[in-house]
């Protein structure tokens, strides 16, 4: 096989996640298997002020199970789930943290779209009904952008350089995009590399209600997610992280790693268009893509499957189909697409990681997942879906894309592993 872009070749050897439809590796899988959205009327506060009442919302998820006592009393949640989704990626990738010498100078590579926003929103109710001494003092830990990364870099003892970005929508691939171009540079052998996002809080929410980017289907919200349909009406806000372990190939060889898939081709850009909305034409998202493959030194026709960034809303979906269109619109056979967001929603940073993720087991396990809630499916959306209920298929190449407000592209290529 021949060696994708410059530089060392980069596999991924362990996953790790926290999502509503599942924790862990195999609750991810299952999740995705048993095709049961977790959509529901929000409980974490009283919706009824909004016009969107619904959201994804991760149960039983207690800190203390997966993060230091420290931790849990001077981080917020955000962090709380960036750590322990890369607890799982190191224990699934056979690693220690800081006591594995394989690690000790591992990078981390963290985006979240908010980060601590939410944490502060509840920390300036407090201080606007009881005062200042009413406030977490962990409070100036946790608004800064990096506090993810760095919550996971103090936790596993990782002294390599780390990053925290905050590209809206796009923020865990690029995370990965990056984090995956410092060890094929040789800058780092290993990295931790995801996204975070809890956004559940009241204004955090209603900032979004109030500009009409969520779904207003409060009556079925296990439906209200729904990628590519034709009743498509905005997205539906989430939490949830998913971290992965990445290597260069001859450092998970020499510790007898089994990894899950190589990262091929990692390309991003920008719409320089709108905030909110995306370019009309999809031109700069395929750029991305383009980018993307040209690194990985693969062409269209090669990719079997594409996970799709699609949220459901009206415009996004249709400027992405858009993009895709120009990427594989002349090969031979186009490449089987599906969107998962109609199982867990949208949670913002963290989709593009979670995405990954998918794909990458996706890849290992010769199975993709469908479409989720696509019973109606817009002929501006047209493209080689997933059957409904998934399909058993073999994929040598499959591309993942994540996109966000202010026009922030970023697109993955990753390949089974072919040693």
């Amino acid at each position: 096989m021949s060696e994708p872009g410059a530089g060392r070749r980069v596999v991924v050897t362990g996953i790790g996640a926290v999502t509503p439809i599942g924790c862990g590796r195999e609750g991810l899988w299952d999740g995705l298997r048993c095709g049961q959205p977790r959509v529901r009327t929000i409980s974490r506060f009283d919706p009824t002020q909004f016009r969107s009442q619904v959201a994804a919302e991760i149960d039983g998820f207690v800190p203390s199970d997966h993060v230091s006592a420290e931790r849990a009393r001077r981080a917020d949640r955000c962090t709380h789930l960036a750590i322990a989704a890369s607890r799982m990626a190191l224990a699934d990738a056979g690693l220690d943290g800081a006591r594995d010498r394989a690690t000790r100078r591992a990078a981390v590579f963290v985006g979240s779209a908010l980060g601590g926003v939410p944490f502060g929103e509840e920390q300036h109710v407090r201080f606007l009904s009881r005062g200042i001494r009413a406030v977490e003092p962990a409070l100036a830990l946790t608004v800064f952008g990096g506090a993810p990364a760095a919550g996971v870099a103090m936790e596993f003892g990782l002294t390599g350089p780390i990053v925290g970005n905050a590209n809206s929508c796009a923020s865990g691939a690029v995370a990965i995009g990056e984090a995956a171009r410092a060890i094929r540079h040789g800058t780092v052998d290993v990295a931790l590399a995801g996204g975070s996002e809890a956004p559940l809080a009241p204004l955090t929410f209603g900032a979004f209600d109030l500009i009409r980017a969520l779904s207003t289907r409060n009556h079925d919200p296990s439906g209200a997610s729904r990628p590519f349909d034709r009743e498509r009406d905005g997205f539906v806000m989430a939490e949830g992280a998913a971290i992965v372990v990445l290597e260069s190939l001859e450092h998970a060889l020499r510790r007898g790693a089994q990894p899950y898939a190589e990262i091929l081709g990692y390309g991003a850009t920008n719409d320089a268009y709108h905030m909110v909305r995306p370019l009309p034409s999809g031109h700069q998202a395929a750029r991305a893509m383009v980018l993307a493959l040209r690194e990985a030194r693969r062409s269209p026709s090669e990719v079997g499957y594409v996970n799709a960034h699609a949220t459901s809303t009206p415009l996004g979906d249709a400027a992405e189909t858009r993009a895709l269109r120009h990427v594989f619109g002349a090969t031979p056979r186009q490449p089987a697409v599906s969107a998962t967001k109609g199982l867990y929603g949208h949670p913002l940073g963290a989709s593009g990681a979670i995405e990954v993720a998918i794909t990458v087991l996706a890849i290992a396990r010769g199975w993709l997942p469908p479409t989720t809630n696509l019973d109606d499916p817009d002929p501006a959306c047209a493209l080689r879906h997933v059957p409904p209920t998934g399909c058993t298929a073999q994929v040598a190449v499959a591309m993942t894309n994540s996109f966000g407000f202010g026009g922030i592209n970023a697109s993955l290529v990753f390949s089974h592993f072919l040693e």
